[in-house]
């Protein structure tokens, strides 16, 4: 099943305004297409792809803020091993990885371009340099 989202939809995965959106779509930095009735939608593969520059790219858009540890967004990247299985979401600005069982993310039909929430339990990750 392949997702599109409405421009609304769109904007609050991206932490932006609709605006903003409509103006990226307008400019050509994101595809849209038209469906009947003539309401705008971007499919889900291209917002991936959009979130991923977007948030590569240097800019002066609003930093994006989660509540409850809950980061929605749309998913960029599946890796299936044998057993394991890496899931990436782009959540605003924020590139969230979670490693999970491969039956797991099959159970929840978990594919690029599919929105997601990522939830964090941990408060603290320690990296120091030796």
């Amino acid at each position: 099943m392949r997702s599109s989202y409405s421009i609304g939809r769109a904007a609050r995965l991206l932490g932006v305004s609709p605006d903003t959106v409509r103006r990226w779509a307008d400019a050509g930095r994101i595809p849209t297409r038209r469906e009947e009735g003539g309401k705008r939608l971007i499919d889900g593969e291209d917002l991936a792809a959009f979130s991923v520059s977007l948030a590569e790219a240097p800019g002066d858009e609003e930093p994006y803020t989660s509540a409850r540890n809950a980061f929605p967004g749309i998913i960029t990247a599946v890796k299936l091993g044998d057993v394991a299985a890496q899931v990436e979401i782009q959540a605003g600005p924020h590139r969230l990885v979670s490693l999970l069982t491969r039956e797991a993310v099959e159970e929840l039909g978990l594919t690029v371009g599919m929105e997601a929430v990522a939830r964090v339990k941990a408060t603290n990750v320690h990296i120091d340099r030796v």
